[in-house]
């Protein structure tokens, strides 16, 4: 056949892109002696709905779910005045306890070095841990208005009120205007209140929670307000710790004030059953049967570090002595109402001890709030009524820093540290707080 012909018998056929595939399945057809079915566009269109239907399922799961959760968030998990599920499936009431705890000054650096302390002192192994570390639940950053770095007073202000403000203030904002503290709402509640501390009862941390002032040195005037004298009148039940010069007046023996007021002639007027010394606080028995309101102040100043306090023991009372005893006066004086109490305890002088620079003072001090830790724990477990214990940090003092230290010459440290403090920030960091 010609070229010619060729090309003319062939022209206009059209050129398939399936023929490849065409001619394999006739040639299965052959060799099987089958025929071959071809898909249909009913299988096609088939395949387009079950997928179609597929996606349009998932998003309605997806709706569904995000609707929900919404709905639960609405609503709250316990109708006001209503009851829930307690501890042990009990039912809750309305009834509650709050104990909200706080570590002056105590970093992870703290945490640390104690730990090791510990193990190393009392030979346990390396994976023993503190209390506080079985139910540390993350971080918490803290700043002040005024300052990258809070100092008590705008960092108790924040847990009070809730609010931010400068260093220095004592549950009043940048502006000047005092702030309500959860303290003075849940007295105004109904609620019965106290305050356990180390340092004085007019520290910036306890201030905090039942006084209003512009500046953390005016504890003259924190004194005043914590017995009652103020607009709010007395939102304290319960008072321990130290700070008793602030209470005395100036014409007396160990008072620091700047008057002649006698604040704790004012308390006795106000109610307050007052206790001085170890004497007074060994009389209230543990909290069993204690009159409330109650002031037990058994330092002039600040109660002495831990570790020198263990040796004065028939002086002065332990911060887990002391909260102990608290809780248990505040149980038994909210046992016949329908309202709890709420409790602010601080391990005050862990912040001290940071401040002097300080790390036998630190760690003792770490392990006595450890220790009351413990107590209030075991108090919650056991008390029947239902309660929640909050603890945390303000900042932390010092810039205690535990590492191997790796100086080739190690002897000639304190030489450079002295005459060469442009090396100083390689080895520490100290901050102001």
């Amino acid at each position: 056949m010609a070229g010619g012909e060729e090309s003319r018998l062939f022209q206009g056929r059209p050129s398939s892109d399936h023929s490849d595939e065409r001619s394999v399945e006739e040639e299965d057809a052959l060799l099987t002696g089958q025929k071959q079915e071809r898909p249909s566009s009913w299988a096609k269109w088939r395949k387009i709905g079950l997928f179609a239907w597929a996606v349009i399922a998932t998003a309605l799961v997806i709706l569904f779910a995000v609707l929900y959760q919404h709905q639960q968030q609405q609503q709250p998990s316990t109708p006001p005045g209503g009851t829930g599920e307690g501890k042990d499936g009990r039912p809750m009431t309305g009834k509650r306890n709050l104990i909200f705890m706080v570590s002056d000054g105590m970093g992870p650096t703290s945490l640390s070095l104690t730990r090791s302390f510990r193990q190393a002192q009392t030979g346990l192994p390396i994976d023993d841990v503190l209390v506080l570390d079985h139910h540390l639940i993350g971080t918490s950053r803290t700043r002040s208005t005024s300052s990258l770095i809070t100092d008590s007073a705008a960092g108790a202000t924040a847990f009070s009120c809730g609010k931010k403000s400068y260093n220095g203030a004592i549950s009043v904002l940048p502006n000047g205007e005092p702030c309500g503290t959860v303290l003075e709402a849940a007295k105004r509640a109904g609620y019965m209140t106290g305050l356990v501390v180390t340092t004085r009862i007019t520290d910036a941390t306890p201030a905090c929670f039942a006084a209003h002032v512009n500046q953390r040195e005016e504890e003259d005037s924190i004194a005043e307000q914590e017995v009652g004298e103020g607009p709010l009148g007395r939102v304290l039940d319960l008072m321990m710790g130290g700070g008793r010069c602030h209470f005395l007046p100036n014409t007396t023996e160990g008072s620091c004030r700047h008057d002649d007021r006698d604040i704790v002639d004012l308390a006795k007027k106000n109610g307050f059953r007052y206790v001085n010394d170890r004497k007074g606080f060994d009389g209230l028995n543990m909290g069993s049967g204690v009159k409330l309101p109650l002031l037990g102040l058994f330092a002039d100043t600040d109660i002495p570090y831990e570790v020198d306090r263990r040796n004065m023991d028939d002086i002065y009372p332990s911060l887990d002595e002391m909260a102990r005893t608290a809780l248990k006066a505040l149980q038994d004086a909210t046992e016949d109402s329908d309202k709890g109490f709420f409790l602010m305890i601080e391990g005050s002088r862990i912040d001290h001890a940071g401040h002097g620079n300080d790390p036998v003072a630190q760690v003792h001090e770490v392990l006595a709030y450890d220790k009351a830790f413990a107590s209030v724990l075991e108090f919650l477990d056991q008390d029947g009524v239902d309660g929640v214990m909050v603890g945390t940090s303000d900042h932390e003092t010092g810039g205690l820093a535990t590492a191997r230290r790796e100086f080739p010459f190690s002897f000639l440290f304190p030489f450079f540290s002295l005459f060469f403090p442009l090396f100083f920030p390689l080895f520490f960091s100290p901050t102001k707080s």
